[in-house]
């Protein structure tokens, strides 16, 4: 969808505030676009929002169990995983 490459273009020039509004309102006329739900977590992981960029991928997976947000989300759980290590240790 060219709306979306037009939105992928904002996130590459670290246009992220812009991109989550034009997601928003995107996804609120086109609520079973996964891309879209994808694009908003990749978003919300530049703006280091790792919650909300999981959230955003789980939506994306239910609505396409294929969707790229899979490797994203295992990635985020990996990096989180590393990091928190110590946490488990306590």
């Amino acid at each position: 969808m060219e709306e979306l490459n037009a939105i992928k273009g904002l996130i590459d020039k670290g246009e992220v505030e812009t991109a989550i509004n034009a997601l928003d309102q995107f996804i609120e006329s086109n609520p079973t676009c996964d891309e879209a739900f994808y694009l908003r977590g990749n978003a919300y992981r530049k703006q280091g929002n790792w919650q909300v960029a999981i959230n955003n991928y789980l939506s994306a997976i239910e609505l396409n169990p294929q969707s790229p947000a899979l490797q994203a989300k295992k990635m985020i759980m990996d990096i989180l995983n590393f990091y928190n290590k110590d946490m488990y240790n306590q």
